[in-house]
């Protein structure tokens, strides 16, 4: 199965193991719930998945990758205590507690969240005096004798044989006490995950034409050379900030995050391309609704060459998708505190109802930065309470001379300049699709064209531009959608009745 399909089962199985009955216990007796064992290739976001499902069930995740440990920091150092057995007292060896397992204690502490996911990466690689205590952790969910509390979910994951030289064979035993899961990379799953992450669109649209470089390993006389999904996304972050400071990008750079010779000098060159598309395309020009003159010569250029256009077209819109997104969000918060203190303003002094004002915003600026400390948080949603807070700040100095009134006239200046964005994003996309049908028209398709089908259903894959058209509506976008499902149903008809006509 692919990453997304992985995501679902897990995801599945740690509710299944969190649902409790009447009694208050859990449906599935703890030591009944088996460990998941996620095994496929290296850098295909294993650890970003786990990341997802506890943020999205609202419980802890501590994370681990178990090669960085030793037989003593899994298990624990050894002490010598005293224990009595009948009329005599023995020395015994007992253990401290193990690293991990007090990890999970400490998520508890910080959280408060009693439920979660403990998950261990490269299990099956660890070292030849780890070995018995990895089994024995699968089979009854302890680390020596410390036991990992109930609530978390042990899930696992680590690399089949082909990829990694000291990975070591489950057996029988321990494979029937865990559930297996297989994953392959597959770009069509990750694509919806890098849409939604703003992963750069020179590289999007370099994997749309060559989709087989998404992920390769491959072994020859040199020792191995390999691509992974990670490296793609690092490299994504590290040429925006290139990009955002004038430093060029190069094969230099794309050589250090795609280890592949072959492929990183082929992104580099595909890069500079697809920057000369964007300037002798002028994608901000085609937003706004003022096109090439030559759309003949656009029409007539190789698919890749229109690859590259939709790409920078999609890049464009997906960025102005994600800026409503995250604007939406800051823009709730702001509104949810400046409503809770004009009602308060309206009972207190003026000293008072500005000190509730600034006293919220510490309050917010507080859970923000524990709720971070303690992983309760991804990187956006962060971003977004921490721009809430600025922009708080400033209504608060607006208050201080102007009082209620100050911060209603600055709340819907705000707003108004919001909705002034909406209104451009929507033309944009307007201006988009009228674009596609004048640059790609094709009257043989309901839908205009082959082109256009590609752009409407990267749109209508991807979490922001979706988050858009429902929230603010596009009826350029509701047209070219509607004809796309009347031209699969019109394709799936002419196949019925071939089928039909082959058997009689």
């Amino acid at each position: 199965m692919n990453i997304k399909e992985a995501k679902d089962e897990i995801k599945n199985a740690v509710r299944a193991y969190l649902e409790k009955d009447e009694a208050g216990q859990y449906e599935i007796p703890v030591e009944r719930q088996r460990p998941v064992l996620l095994m496929g290739p290296p850098g295909i976001g294993k650890t970003a998945i786990m990341e997802q499902i506890a943020h999205e069930l609202g419980i802890g995740l501590v994370s681990y990758t178990i090669t960085h440990h030793t037989r003593q920091s899994a298990i624990g150092l050894p002490m010598i205590s005293e224990k009595e057995y009948g009329d005599k007292k023995y020395s015994v060896t007992e253990y401290t507690m193990s690293e991990i397992v007090g990890s999970v204690y400490d998520k508890i502490e910080q959280t408060g969240i009693k439920e979660g996911i403990l998950f261990l990466d490269e299990i099956n690689c660890v070292s030849e005096t780890l070995a018995p205590t990895m089994l024995q952790f699968l089979q009854y969910k302890t680390f020596g004798s410390h036991k990992v509390p109930d609530g978390f979910i042990i899930v696992t994951a680590g690399n089949p044989a082909r990829y990694n030289k000291s990975v070591r064979e489950f057996d029988i035993v321990t494979l029937d006490r865990v559930r297996k899961i297989m994953i392959e990379e597959d770009f069509e799953s990750w694509k919806e995950y890098a849409y939604k992450e703003g992963v750069h669109g020179a590289i999007m649209a370099y994997l749309e034409i060559k989709k087989d470089n998404f992920y390769s390993i491959k072994s020859d006389v040199d020792g191995k050379s390999f691509v992974t999904a990670r490296g793609w996304e690092d490299l994504s972050r590290v040429i925006k900030v290139h990009e955002k400071l004038g430093i060029p990008v190069d094969n230099k750079l794309t050589d250090q995050y795609l280890q592949d010779k072959e492929i990183a000098r082929d992104f580099a060159d595909y890069y500079e391309l697809y920057h000369r598309y964007n300037e002798l395309y002028k994608i901000p020009d085609i937003l706004e609704g003022r096109f090439p003159e030559d759309l003949a010569s656009i029409r007539k250029g190789s698919f890749d060459e229109k690859l590259s256009i939709i790409g920078l077209l999609t890049d464009k819109l997906m960025d102005e998708f994600r800026d409503y997104s995250k604007s939406a969000a800051v823009q709730k918060l702001v509104y949810e505190t400046v409503k809770e203190y004009v009602a308060t303003a309206g009972a207190e002094a003026l000293e008072d109802s500005k000190k509730f004002l600034a006293d919220k915003i510490d309050e917010i600026e507080k859970k923000t930065a524990h709720d971070a400390e303690a992983g309760l948080l991804n990187r956006e949603e962060e971003s977004e309470r921490r721009i809430a807070v600025a922009a708080l700040r400033e209504c608060l100095k607006e208050v201080e001379t102007g009082g209620v009134a100050a911060a209603k006239s600055w709340f819907a200046a705000r707003e108004s300049e919001r909705q002034e964005r909406i209104k451009v994003t929507g033309e944009h996309l307007t201006n988009s699709f009228d674009f596609m049908e004048k640059a790609f028209g094709n009257e043989e398709s309901l839908t205009g064209s082959q082109e256009m089908v590609i752009f409407l259903t990267e749109l209508s894959n991807a979490y922001h531009s979706l988050k858009f058209v429902r929230e603010t509506g596009n009826e350029a976008y509701y047209k070219y959608n509607k004809l796309l499902l009347l031209n699969d149903r019109k394709q799936e008809l002419s196949r019925e009745i071939m089928s039909i006509m082959t058997l009689t």
